[in-house]
């Protein structure tokens, strides 16, 4: 047996944790949105490593940073910075409300250190009543026990004892629903300025606008989690800069590396001062190699040729869709902003959502679901629009064959 045959989903089953339950199919290598799995079958990739592979796979960019400073330096403790991560830092606060910046490995490392900051703010300034952190039902912010808790949602959260306390969750895009949570002991409200994994749903203008407004009049801190949304996913460098709603932290990670581990927490002067000399820390965070690719991946991206690409390439897919859904009738809705979009499942296809996924897998079309019920998409940001047409071609070949049977 040659080793590339022994390397299969089998031995998966016998060296890893069974959390996850991935597909058959073993990608080797990508090149744009196309990837090829061990048997040389070829794949178009609308998921994006779930929007993680913003430029793609081995972008020019991202490939030439990787190697140039792969020759320089790869990791230095905290005792000492790195010019990458400075660069890096400098451009995030240059393009966004912040003007300090943590670095972290992953989204909900960004998340933990976030929450940490707006309860150690809200200590220092505010004493120690000031503790209630209010997220939303159906919210996810990462996988450690204190961004979970947060997460509104109990699958993910319940079975590992004791919870982290005083965190409640309100109804997403309903506004009376915080109201009747909030007070003077709300420390923070975290909320995705679009819900990703809880179905692909936009807040209303008139939602954000007054989730703000409601932090303002009780003290507390607005903390935007852009993991999913930021870096050019809905068309603009970060999504709060589209809804005119400015938070006092932000979480971002996912596509900032562009397939490389990086992740940052972005605030204020004023807010940031709270996080003194020992109270955070991340052994990799800031680390030379993941800056200088997302370094790379930044500069591409947060450009008006990408950025506006990206609400180009939108239409193209919720025409796409439309399309398909007027001959097949699978969809109720299709919904989401730049390149983050969900098709959500009509009654009769309720809970079936994996079921689309395998069949675009088995007409070369990588997909994601959100939930049970809807089938996500979130590509590149630079895909060609000639693979967003063979991708909905390939797509429609699965829909059909679901719909057929």
């Amino acid at each position: 047996m040659t080793e590339q045959n022994s390397v299969n989903r089998e031995l998966f089953d016998q060296v890893m944790v069974p959390n996850y339950a991935p597909s058959s199919v073993i990608p080797v290598r990508g090149k744009g949105s196309r990837v090829w799995d061990q048997n040389e079958n070829e794949y178009i990739d609308f998921a994006g490593g779930i929007a993680v592979n913003c430029l793609g796979h081995c972008h020019p960019a991202l490939v030439g940073a990787l190697q140039s400073q792969s020759e320089k330096i790869w990791h230095l403790s905290n005792v000492m910075t790195n010019e990458p991560a400075l660069r890096l830092a400098k451009k995030l606060v240059d393009a966004t409300f912040a003007e300090k910046v943590y670095f972290a490995n992953s989204g909900a490392e960004s998340n933990e250190a976030a929450l940490k900051l707006a309860r150690r703010w809200a200590l220092d300034v505010h004493g120690s009543n000031k503790t209630q952190i209010i997220a939303f039902k159906q919210g996810f912010h990462g996988r450690t026990f204190f961004t979970v808790t947060v997460g509104g949602q109990a699958a993910y959260s319940d079975g590992f004892g004791p919870k982290p306390g005083d965190i409640v969750h309100a109804e997403y895009n309903n506004l009376e629903s915080v109201k009747a949570l909030i007070s003077d002991k709300t420390c923070a409200v975290v909320m995705e300025p679009l819900q990703g994994e809880g179905g692909i749903v936009s807040p209303t203008q008139e939602f954000a606008q007054g989730v703000r407004e409601l932090c303002d009049q009780h003290n507390a801190l607005l903390v935007f989690d852009e993991v999913q949304t930021g870096v050019g996913r809905l068309g603009e460098l970060y999504a709060y800069m589209g809804l005119n709603v400015t938070p006092d932290i932000l979480t971002t990670a996912k596509a900032l590396g562009g397939g490389f581990p990086i992740g940052a927490m972005i605030t204020t002067t004023e807010i940031a001062k709270h996080l003194k000399i020992g109270t955070h820390g991340s052994t990799y965070g800031g680390n030379p190699l993941a800056c200088a690719v997302a370094e790379a991946a930044f500069d591409t991206v947060n450009t008006p040729e990408v950025l506006n690409g990206v609400k180009a390439k939108e239409k193209l897919f919720k025409d796409g869709l439309n399309a398909i859904n007027a001959k097949y009738k699978v969809f109720s809705e299709i919904r989401g902003q730049g390149l983050l979009i969900g098709a959500v499942l009509t009654d009769a296809y309720q809970g079936r959502a994996k079921d689309f996924l395998n069949a675009a897998m088995a007409e070369g079309l990588m997909s994601l679901v959100a939930g049970a019920s809807i089938v996500r998409f979130a590509p590149s940001l630079v895909i060609e629009d000639a693979d967003i047409a063979e991708g909905l071609a390939r797509f429609e070949k699965a829909v059909a064959k679901l719909a057929q049977a």
